[in-house]
């Protein structure tokens, strides 16, 4: 099988396969998508309330 030939067979082969996946619904999509934007809003502010104290700490006790 040449370079070309293989290329061409696993395109065709990805093709099927995408036809068979069984997709999320556009409502299911777009919560999972909400919940991902929140729960990562969540620990950017968790995060950057423990980078807050502990610079304070820094401040007071060490610097």
């Amino acid at each position: 099988m040449s370079l070309v030939q293989g290329i061409t067979q696993y395109l065709k082969d990805s093709r099927a396969e995408l036809r068979r996946v069984a997709w999320p619904s556009k409502e299911t999509t777009k919560s999972h998508t909400l919940l991902v934007i929140g729960i990562s809003l969540g620990v950017a502010v968790f995060l950057g309330a423990l980078d807050y104290f502990f610079n304070l700490l820094l401040e007071r006790f060490v610097l």
